[in-house]
């Protein structure tokens, strides 16, 4: 537990979906510190003795569950929540799946794939994958977010306005996140831990994994956010930089299209480099890859480019 928190909310109380309806999991006063307990994406249905057979199991009514909602005294539609994530306590254990019809190249990867990480939640020490390749680690809550305006309950698989399901990977220890009001209270929740996971999250999971999350929340009266913003403390890719990158692109006037062809084309390079199978370069991709817009002003064709991180194998 944390010693300095003024609230846990345990995992227990846990929602699926955005809902204004929802009664807080607690009320608290701004400036309060809570740990939240946080369920990995699968709501616990992928264990460490998890096979790939449990893909076809799952039941996505009960995916992404988020803890929460908390309703922060004085919250009101147009101001701010600030999130100052405080700090992560890992579990040790992940997973990494291809889940059929779901990711960026979902057409070209349609069976399922299960990785089960285990990894060192004290140091996290980069996680071995395979045989050879350690992928560096650094955790983050891919969903984060208050409730909508909107009556009646929304999905949390599309990012939005309020947060959610953002996935992104610099909502890391130290980050200041910014989250629109929409309604009072602001009623904020967050789940779907990640022990690492590339920018774009391309074969739709990360290293999927429970763990606690400590955060502060502070509001901005009036602050007329339109959508969340972010700081970070320092650099944010000083965990892959060491050795340099493998980069492949895509050109054309679809970013879409440009975004898939980088990514084939990594998944391509490294399966032939290091003889492991497509599926597997994908979801390592997935895990420490990112996938950046290089030009989108030279029309009619924009440039989409992959960074794979060289240290991942060296």
């Amino acid at each position: 537990m944390c010693n300095n928190c003024d609230y846990t909310i345990h995992g227990r109380h846990h929602h699926f979906g955005w809902d204004n309806s929802f009664v807080p999991a607690e009320r608290v006063a701004p400036g309060s510190t809570i740990e939240f307990q946080c369920l990995d994406s699968s709501g616990g249905q992928l264990q460490p003795g998890s096979t790939v057979a449990d893909i076809a199991k799952l039941d996505f009514g009960q995916i992404n569950p988020v803890t929460g909602p908390i309703f922060v005294e004085g919250a009101e539609p147009g101001d701010a929540l600030k999130v100052t994530i405080e700090m992560f306590k890992p579990s040790g254990f992940g997973w990494t799946a291809n889940i059929p019809g779901f990711g960026l190249l979902a057409d070209d990867f349609q069976e399922p794939a299960l990785n089960i990480w285990k990894y060192d939640a004290a140091s996290l020490e980069p996680a071995l994958f395979g045989k050879n390749a350690r992928v560096p680690l650094k955790p983050f809550a891919g969903t984060i977010g208050n409730a909508p305006a909107e009556m009646g309950h929304h999905s949390v698989v599309p990012p939005r306005r309020v947060g959610g399901n953002l996935d992104i990977r610099d909502l890391a220890a130290g980050t200041t996140l910014y989250l629109p009001v929409e309604v009072a209270g602001a009623l904020f929740s967050v789940g779907d831990t990640h022990a690492a996971q590339g920018d774009g999250e391309v074969c739709g999971t990360a290293i999927e994994s429970p763990m606690n999350v400590v955060l502060k929340l502070d509001l901005v009266k009036d602050a007329r956010l339109k959508t969340p913003r972010f700081t970070t403390p320092g650099p944010v890719t000083r965990h892959l930089d060491a050795k340099g990158y493998e980069v492949t692109t895509g050109i054309g006037p679809d970013l879409m299209a440009g975004a898939k062809e980088a990514v084939a084309q990594m998944v391509d390079l490294l399966a032939g480099r290091y003889q492991i199978d497509p599926v597997e370069a994908y979801m390592l991709a997935s895990v420490c890859g990112d996938l950046r817009i290089s030009e989108i002003v030279d029309m009619p064709n924009w440039v989409v480019s992959f960074y794979f991180p060289r240290c991942v194998f060296e």
